[in-house]
């Protein structure tokens, strides 16, 4: 069964995020919210196994409630 990996696996997480922060640079707020939604929908598709998009929903869940 795969597991959703947890340990750093970007090959240039810099770049990354540089990327990230260009794509939502001077737009709404409902336009970042369509770029998150659509990025999430097609990382998801990659990865298409059930249970590791289900093992990040629910770490992502917690993360969120433990950050209240």
């Amino acid at each position: 069964m795969p597991r959703l990996e947890l340990n750093p696996n970007f090959t240039d997480p810099d770049a990354f995020y540089a990327a990230l922060t260009d794509a939502h640079r001077e737009r709404s707020e409902d336009e970042s919210e369509r770029i998150n939604a659509r990025l999430i929908l097609l990382l998801a598709n990659h990865i298409g196994e059930q249970q590791v998009l289900e093992e990040a929903l629910i770490l992502a869940a917690r993360d969120a409630e433990e950050a209240r």
